[in-house]
């Protein structure tokens, strides 16, 4: 089937997505919530028509282009989860005037303040969650910083406050059931706390939304929360199966490469997929820059990914044999990618494995801001 393929090449098995898909979906409604799944993962139509189809109720993006994107195919509720900077406050009162339910991301008084400035010299009232500090990982304010109740207060005229958000990253650094269910009960407490805390100052919070993919697969219970957001759950990859949340045979992206040539002394086989076709992810680093797979996405034991080039991956065999004849010139290895987001934006489209056999077929992603 991939014979033909130029290489490197970004392979989709569309069963595995489907089941990735219907196993989350499931535990959203097992859950009680309502899923809004992180569409970065994919950048494709036809991969978010999937999730929607199963149950999702509108989706979560990272930047403006993929909110326009996913709009122009006719998705109109809409959360750009990054904070909002002015620069980009135009584009976002175009798409609305537009006519898309598009909510906005703060965590900070100035930025509230701007973006309800700019909603009434607009003629607009902007949606608006503050985001949520439950894990020290990246952005947002602490659920109980004197400053939540000064951004929500400062969110008026322009702007209303619709909720809160919170994303556990931290949980990418856990390994086990137990720790995976501590951080997610993390997660879901302290943002609900950061809602109780504004509803107590005044304020009407109607979103509550967390969400990793590690978290909502390990979360016992979420009361209080309205929604969950997970993008990588869609496809996987070997940083998820390291966390523990999936196995290698989940993994449902893949890029295809060739080998062109060996250094026999060296124990290396040479391919066309180097860090460009791969990216320069390296996860946690168990994997190098990926597991080696056949063509037929088996793992090779003996074989791993340990250095890369831009064009050139070069492969460290430890197993018996001569590498020559066990990977001639010329012949397919698969490899599953450490981060799925990453490795995908390297590629302009996957090629797609039909669930239900047949020839390949060619779903366009995109990329940009």
């Amino acid at each position: 089937m991939h014979n033909n393929l130029e290489t490197p090449a970004l392979l989709l098995d569309e069963g595995r997505m489907q089941h990735n898909i219907e196993r989350m979906q499931n535990r959203m409604n097992q859950l009680g919530v309502a899923f809004r799944p992180h569409v970065k993962t994919s950048k494709c139509l036809e991969v978010v028509r999937r999730q929607m189809a199963a149950g999702a109720r509108g989706i979560t993006v990272s930047t403006l282009k993929e909110a326009e994107e996913f709009f122009r195919a006719g998705v109109d509720d809409i959360l750009y989860a990054v904070a909002i900077v002015p620069n980009k406050l135009d584009h976002a009162l175009k798409l609305i005037r537009a006519g898309l339910r598009l909510t906005l991301l703060v965590e900070s008084v100035a930025m509230a303040e701007q973006v309800a400035r700019h909603g009434a010299a607009n003629g607009v009232c902007y949606d608006v969650l503050i985001e949520i500090d439950t894990d020290g990982h990246r952005s947002g304010v602490k659920p109980a910083d004197p400053l939540l109740p000064q951004i929500a207060a400062a969110l008026q005229g322009g702007a209303r406050l619709k909720g809160v958000m919170t994303h556990a990253g931290a949980s990418y650094d856990l390994n086990t059931p137990e720790a995976l269910a501590a951080m997610a009960e993390q997660e879901r407490s302290r943002c609900v706390a950061a809602a109780e805390n504004l509803r107590a100052a005044g304020h009407a919070c109607e979103v509550v939304s967390v969400g990793s993919t590690p978290t909502a697969l390990s979360a016992r219970h979420l009361q209080g929360v309205t929604e969950v957001r997970a993008g990588v759950y869609v496809f996987f990859d070997m940083v998820m199966a390291d966390v523990g949340v999936c196995m290698s045979n989940d993994v449902a992206i893949s890029v295809l490469c060739t080998v062109i040539g060996h250094q026999p002394d060296q124990g290396w086989i040479i391919t066309d997929g180097g860090w460009m076709a791969m990216s320069r992810d390296l996860g946690h680093q168990s994997h190098g820059y990926g597991l080696v797979c056949d063509v037929d996405g088996k793992p090779v034991d003996g074989l791993t990914f340990g250095k890369a080039n831009q064009e050139h991956g070069v492969l460290q065999w430890t197993g018996e044999g001569d590498i020559s004849q066990l990977f001639p010139v010329g012949s397919s290895l698969r490899i599953l990618p450490n981060h799925a987001c990453a490795t995908g934006a390297q590629h302009g489209q996957y090629h797609v494995i039909p669930q239900k056999g047949g020839e390949l077929k060619v779903w366009p992603r995109f990329s940009g801001w």
